[in-house]
């Protein structure tokens, strides 16, 4: 968990979301690659160095930003990126090698009724970076417990759990798995990755109609600090294979959601 990216856009809660990432890279001796992306299109007779000059103004933007917080010592780089947010991240990584990107759920989506925004829900779709959501009103704290909820026991990529076990050892984190079956469910399913099982010494099952259903059901007897789920099509994010935004009346989460997923 060495490079931890920020992409952020211009919403009211970016300072939160910063400090949070801070504070977190602090903890995992990270380092930070603070990313904000804009378009410039160059048209023909259009000034030379005008792309330059809103490079320059976004960098400062993000200087700003970075001013209001407390750096801690953590080692911030600013990145300043000419296109859609998702290629900046993808260029970023590339560059740097990112282990885990940090983001606010609505990003640049204001309506009181969206969990998941636009840009955010795009990003958590198309990439394979594991993401940590923190919603608005989180400040970072060690982590104690954590929920992992899945519908299926079968992990493919064995590496998609390796950030799920950097958090279990550098937190000292208690996990409880909650293998929750839907209808849809195959034999297979019921069947826990050994790797996965070895995380935790109890596993829990719940019989619903969705991932979600399950982890509401036993959130309150857990009361976990972080929700951990699997970026999968058939998996908790099911709706988010059909739209990027995701609604509060479909999905509401208060605590900080690791959503893991294999690089590739």
């Amino acid at each position: 968990m060495k490079n931890i990216l920020v992409p952020i856009g211009t919403s009211s809660n970016t300072i939160n979301t910063l400090q949070y990432a801070i504070d977190f890279a602090k903890f995992f001796d990270s380092k930070i690659y603070l990313m904000q992306a804009f378009t410039f299109i160059n048209k023909a007779g259009s000034i030379a160095n005008v792309e330059d000059v809103v490079a320059k103004n976004t960098t400062e933007q993000l200087e700003e930003v970075l001013n209001k917080v407390d750096k801690k010592g953590v080692s911030v780089t600013i990145t300043a990126y000419n296109g859609e947010v998702l290629d900046g991240i993808k260029a970023v990584d590339q560059q740097y090698g990112i282990d885990l990107l940090i983001m606010e759920p609505r990003s640049t989506d204001i309506r009181e009724e969206v969990f998941l925004g636009k840009t955010t829900g795009k990003i958590v779709k198309q990439t394979n970076i594991p993401t940590l959501i923190v919603p608005e009103g989180n400040t970072f704290k060690d982590y104690n417990t954590g929920l992992v909820a899945f519908k299926s026991g079968i992990v493919k990529h064995p590496t998609i759990l390796d950030p799920l076990v950097a958090f279990k050892e550098r937190f000292k984190l208690n996990l409880n798995l909650l293998l929750v079956k839907t209808p849809n469910y195959v034999t297979e399913d019921l069947e826990i990755d050994d790797k996965l099982k070895s995380l935790s010494e109890e596993v829990q099952t719940s019989e619903n109609t969705t991932t979600f259903e399950g982890v509401l059901e036993h959130f309150q007897e857990h009361n976990p600090d972080i929700l951990i789920v699997f970026r999968r099509k058939r998996g908790f994010f099911t709706k988010l294979w059909e739209k990027n935004i995701i609604l509060k009346r479909e999905f509401r989460c208060s605590i900080p959601l690791l959503i893991l997923s294999v690089k590739k």
